[in-house]
């Protein structure tokens, strides 16, 4: 979804009430803001955060030097001001600005088979590993579903 707390992601909210969110944000404290009051809005439709994406972090260059553009630190940001003594909400990825991953975004190949050495492609597999070994079974769950009546 789009960033932000408009009708978008509270009518997402009200038709998906159960659903698992993942909250991406970029290393800056405006988007950081933003991403927590858009997982603030998701949690009061019955949505559960799972965890923080940071996206467009800091580049390692060719050099062995660090660019970062867009500042550090706000998926730790956001995922501290979501965590509660309920629910830890983890940073899952940090994903750094890559050329590859643009590349093969812009040319509709996905970086990880295309790049699976760069940065951005290793963190990608990472979080997707990550997020694939926690098992979502249905068990003890209701579902919206009832009987057909005759």
């Amino acid at each position: 979804m789009p960033p932000g707390t408009g009708d978008v992601a509270i009518s997402v909210g009200q038709l998906l009430p159960h659903a698992e969110v993942v909250v991406v944000t970029t290393p800056q404290r405006a988007a950081s803001d933003v991403a927590v009051r858009s997982a603030l809005v998701a949690r009061q439709t019955g949505q559960r955060v799972t965890g923080v994406i940071e996206n467009m972090a800091a580049m390692t260059l060719p050099d062995g030097s660090v660019l970062d553009l867009f500042g550090s630190g706000g998926a730790a940001e956001v995922a501290a001001a979501l965590s509660t003594v309920e629910e830890d909400v983890a940073v899952l990825a940090s994903i750094p600005l890559s050329a590859a991953l643009r590349q093969d975004g812009d040319a509709g190949e996905p970086v990880v088979a295309t790049h699976p050495d760069d940065p951005a492609a290793a963190a990608l597999t990472a979080v997707a590993e990550r997020l694939a070994a926690v098992p979502r079974g249905l068990a003890g769950r209701s579902l919206p579903v009832a009987p057909a009546r005759d």
